[in-house]
């Protein structure tokens, strides 16, 4: 007989890897309501501080008595607003390409990207660490998929060998993040480059974390590293730093008339309200401004203050790679151990256990937000320096 629903709830259970919701009775913000305990949030990708920032939600009232609500339709039919045009083009002037294309989230930007681009007779090639949204794009495309150790350009670069010899006229995708998601660390992106173009493949980036906290006025990685002409597709979201929601492809305008036109998630998708691309170019405008870089820094001020007083055995090495810091504790157990004595103590760690992450490699996840307090900031680095010994000495 086929297993039952509650056999497989079981087996997670016994697994440590069942997952529930947790309501939260508040705004995000540093300090968050849970269950009527007031508890420091080192849980979100709210790296600026901006998802209960009054300047975006008085500019989320405004569009609204503007636009509306709801979008209607999707892009294609009727759904696009003069919203969703502006907020496009100051992406493509922000991410220094020539168009832009707005989503509903970055996983259907990935879905709906990777699968435009690619088909059974193509080659994907990812980093073994990718987010789950590039792995399921790849899959979903049909292409032919190859997987580099995380960060092993030498790798990567036989893969693409392997592709020119094997397939000469498939066209090749390579695949990867800027700021890995679980594990903070950077690509190595000059490298990266290098190495696509000698092949002549095409190189999707995805700058979800970078976005905000990298670069001058957060433009991100590839900015920083000087090789945004050489990354044909920049991927980001609108979730993160810029505190709103969605997802969005930055290239030529030749790659966005393409996505207009092939990318299922976003051809089949009721457009994303007009309010919210609204609030979005609102939170774009104020990175690219002085007030903007001034935030990015107060952030890199709270990093550098974390890896400063953190317990020695548990600071990742390298440090100072991006506003994740991962705490790696091995085992399911251990890491919900952790994060639920972390929690009692006030402080709101997430334990990130399999399948975001690999096994043995269960932890928790600490991102740092502009808008923490330095007390805030101190406060958790003493309890971390008071774990239970059994939490992260096995």
């Amino acid at each position: 007989m086929p297993r039952s629903i509650e056999a497989q709830l079981a087996d997670l259970r016994a697994r440590s890897l069942l997952r529930k919701l947790r309501e939260i009775d508040s705004p995000q913000q540093p300090e968050i309501e849970i269950g009527g305990k007031q508890i420091v949030n080192f849980s979100s990708n709210d790296y600026l501080g901006f998802a209960n920032a009054p300047f975006l939600r008085e500019a989320a009232k405004a569009a609204i008595d503007d636009f509306g609500v709801g979008s209607g339709a999707s892009r294609l039919v009727c759904g696009t607003l003069a919203p969703h045009v502006a907020l496009e083009r100051k992406l493509a002037e922000f991410k220094r390409s020539e168009a832009a294309l707005s989503f509903s989230s970055g996983y259907a930007t990935a879905i709906g990207t990777i699968c435009a681009l690619v088909s059974r007779e193509d080659i994907i090639i990812l980093d073994k660490l990718a987010h789950a949204s590039l792995i399921d794009g790849a899959k979903l495309s049909g292409a032919t998929i190859r997987v580099f150790p995380h960060n092993h350009v030498g790798k990567l670069e036989s893969h693409l060998r392997w592709a020119k010899s094997n397939a000469p006229d498939a066209r090749v995708l390579v695949a990867t993040e800027s700021v890995f998601s679980m594990d903070g660390d950077r690509a190595p992106l000059k490298e990266i480059v290098e190495i696509k173009k000698r092949y002549g493949a095409l190189l999707l980036l995805d700058e979800a974390h970078a976005v905000g906290v990298i670069g001058e006025n957060g433009r991100g990685l590839a900015d920083k590293r000087g090789v945004t002409a050489d990354v044909d597709i920049q991927m980001g979201t609108l979730s993160k730093a810029l505190g709103v929601s969605g997802g969005y492809v930055c290239g030529s305008k030749t790659l966005i008339d393409l996505l207009v036109n092939r990318a299922r998630s976003f051809i089949y998708s009721t457009a994303p309200p007009p309010a919210i691309a609204a609030t979005a170019l609102t939170a774009l405008k104020f990175l690219m401004s002085t007030k903007g870089e001034n935030q990015r820094m107060s952030l890199w001020k709270n990093v550098k203050q974390l890896f400063a007083e953190m317990p020695e055995s548990l600071a990742p090495n390298p440090p100072l790679q991006s506003a994740i810091v991962p705490v790696i504790l091995a085992e399911e157990q251990t890491a919900l151990a952790a994060a639920q004595w972390l929690l009692e103590k006030g402080f709101l760690v997430p334990a990130i256990r399999y399948p975001t992450v690999a096994k043995g490699t269960a932890r928790l996840r600490i991102t740092i937000s502009a808008a923490h307090t330095p007390e805030q900031i101190s406060t958790l680095c003493d309890a971390l320096r008071k774990l239970p010994a059994r939490t992260h000495d096995e």
